[in-house]
């Protein structure tokens, strides 16, 4: 059984929301960081000002769910797949899996993300605008604000992990005509980011003489690594996908036999082929030859034996059926590997419905 994210704390459009266990660690920090923070701008609060602490951690998990199912609906609505919104140590994710993207869709799934946050800026300044004097709902609404337009506004930054980076994996993409060229660029931006971003959190108090604060070189390496191994898979996927593209499947497959399950074992050229595929009554595949299987039973037993007894029967699916090329008139079969466990494996012959 899959393991679930966290816990499940709700459903949007059928797709369930889960607050991942690593969020509460977020949060005691972000108490512990922003408690002391409360208690000098009102030190009439004393220890309360870490129970406003935590209702601003809620206002930004709020903040994260709702940039998530923006993501979520607008790839719903394209036709996406969407299994889950997650809230977790890194923010949020939303998982769906692009099944018949185009650049177009790409981009709206990434840029309603930034937008969602954008609008719960305009709605915390317009609730600060709401609140007389001092206090903590003016300082919630300064932070709300404050958070989302800084989130709005690092998010469309033009690098990979990041909304803005698959803004720009789109925008190659749209020019090249190549998704995998898109992500690559897109991964090489986020690593500039990292660095980019480094250089001016650290830098600047470095070249006055001054010493960078713990808290600061804590964040920037915690937060970098997140963005730089984002980067780094990104530009490892779009590497693999561009190999895959430029490569027929048939490339890496086997010429594999064909067998049905009740032949006796004696009538079957082993040695012809390294993969045999085993068919049922009705000629489809239904499993491959075990090897080991084969060659435990004794060779005066074979006369007797029918494939059917050295075969492993595959789960529903392992077989891809395919038409041949036009102009094919010969069966072949092949398979990705040499053991049972290689699927899928398909076969082609000349007949209408082929394998």
């Amino acid at each position: 059984m899959e393991r679930q994210p966290g816990w499940r704390i709700g459903t949007l459009s059928g797709i369930p929301i889960y607050l991942g266990r690593s969020w509460v660690l977020v949060a005691v920090v972000m108490v512990a960081l922003f408690g002391p923070t409360v208690g000098r701008v009102l030190p009439e609060l004393g220890l309360w000002s870490y129970a406003v602490a935590l209702v601003f951690v809620l206002l930004l998990l709020v903040s994260v769910l709702v940039h998530e199912a923006a993501h979520a609906l607008v790839a719903q609505r394209v036709g996406f797949g969407v299994s889950r919104i997650v809230a977790d140590f890194w923010g949020g994710h939303t998982a769906h899996d692009g099944a018949g993207g185009t650049p177009g869709r790409s981009a709206a799934v990434a840029v309603v993300g930034p937008l969602a946050n954008g609008l719960l800026a305009v709605l915390g300044w317009w609730s600060w605008t709401l609140v007389d004097g001092t206090g903590v709902p003016l300082l919630l609404a300064y932070a709300f604000t404050w958070a989302n337009s800084f989130v709005a506004v690092f998010n469309l930054v033009p690098g990979l992990p990041l909304d803005g980076g698959y803004l720009l994996e789109a925008l190659v993409w749209k020019v090249s005509g190549d998704r995998h060229v898109g992500t690559i660029t897109a991964g090489w931006a986020g690593r500039a980011v990292v660095v980019l971003v480094a250089l001016a959190l650290l830098l600047p108090p470095l070249l006055q003489g001054d010493r960078v604060p713990f808290t600061r070189v804590a964040w920037v390496a915690l937060v970098g690594l997140f963005l730089w191994q984002g980067a780094s898979q990104a530009i490892k996927v779009g590497v693999h996908g561009r190999r895959a593209s430029r490569r027929r499947l048939g490339d890496a497959a086997l010429p594999a036999g064909v067998v049905r399950n009740d032949e006796p074992l004696h009538t079957v050229a082993w040695s012809e082929r390294p993969v045999w595929v085993v068919l049922d009554a009705d000629g489809r595949p239904e499993g491959l030859v075990d090897p080991p299987s084969l060659q435990q039973v004794p060779r005066e037993q074979w006369t007797g034996t029918p494939v059917s007894a050295v075969a492993v029967r595959l789960p529903s699916g392992w077989a891809v059926p395919m038409r041949p090329r036009r102009g094919s008139t010969a069966s072949s079969t092949s398979c990705a590997g040499p053991g049972p466990a290689s699927s899928p494996c398909w076969t082609t012959t000349a007949g209408p419905g082929a394998w």
